[in-house]
């Protein structure tokens, strides 16, 4: 079956009813250990033709760092606006991931400047006023400005993750992204959290049961 690509029909809905300034918004970050969630939010212009944009869908079908890195460049390129927002690990463990979700994605919009409404991925979250903001499960994959986001998005977290990982080398983040993968499961029980893990993560709080070594490996300090 082929890859279905992210169209701009919504879009041109708002468009047409006269919402000039349209934001897709998407997050990255929600299930991995460590690091903050991040979310872009993207206008496109009105007359914006698809052809633009041709490749760019839903960032975790993308494999390819490189094409992500590419793509991300096309979309700030073609767009009018482009905005990150991020919550902290501390963020996540006082008001869950969900909220802190829903934070960084408050954030974004409030940095991406004036916006008649919003298409975001995903299911309705607290403090976004229904009248302004659109939830779209499956978002991008069907919208073409969420997946646009969703492209910036998931390029900042990883460049976060690279830099981190500098620090943190013993748990492999410039290549698992955060995610529980079983180097990274090892590392946690060998040498404990670090200050960028969630602490509330199961992951985490089995770790921290056990002693850890005395220091990382090759790890700046905190």
């Amino acid at each position: 079956m082929p890859l279905l690509l992210p169209t701009l029909v919504r879009e041109r809905a708002l468009w047409r009813a006269g919402a000039s300034r349209v934001a897709g918004v998407d997050e990255v970050g929600v299930g991995p250990l460590c690091a903050a969630v991040v979310t872009a939010a993207v206008i496109l212009p009105p007359n914006v033709r698809a052809a633009r944009l041709a490749g760019v869908r839903d960032s975790k079908t993308i494999l390819n760092p490189r094409k992500r890195e590419e793509l991300a460049e096309i979309v700030r390129s073609v767009a009018v606006r482009v905005a990150v927002g991020a919550a902290s690990p501390r963020e996540i463990e006082r008001v869950n991931v969900r909220g802190a979700t829903a934070l960084a994605m408050r954030r974004a919009l409030a940095r991406v400047g004036q916006y008649d409404h919003a298409l975001l991925d995903g299911r309705p979250m607290p403090g976004l006023d229904p009248d302004q903001h659109t939830f779209v499960v499956d978002g991008d994959a069907l919208c073409l400005s969420i997946a646009c986001a969703s492209l910036v998005a998931k390029v900042t977290r990883d460049r976060l993750l690279e830099l981190l990982a500098q620090r943190y080398p013993a748990y492999g983040w410039e290549r698992n992204r955060g995610y529980a993968t079983a180097g990274h499961l090892a590392a946690l029980r060998r040498y404990g959290p670090t200050p960028h893990h969630r602490g509330r993560f199961r992951p985490v709080l089995q770790a921290e049961m056990f002693p850890p070594e005395p220091a990382v490996p090759g790890a700046s300090p905190a």
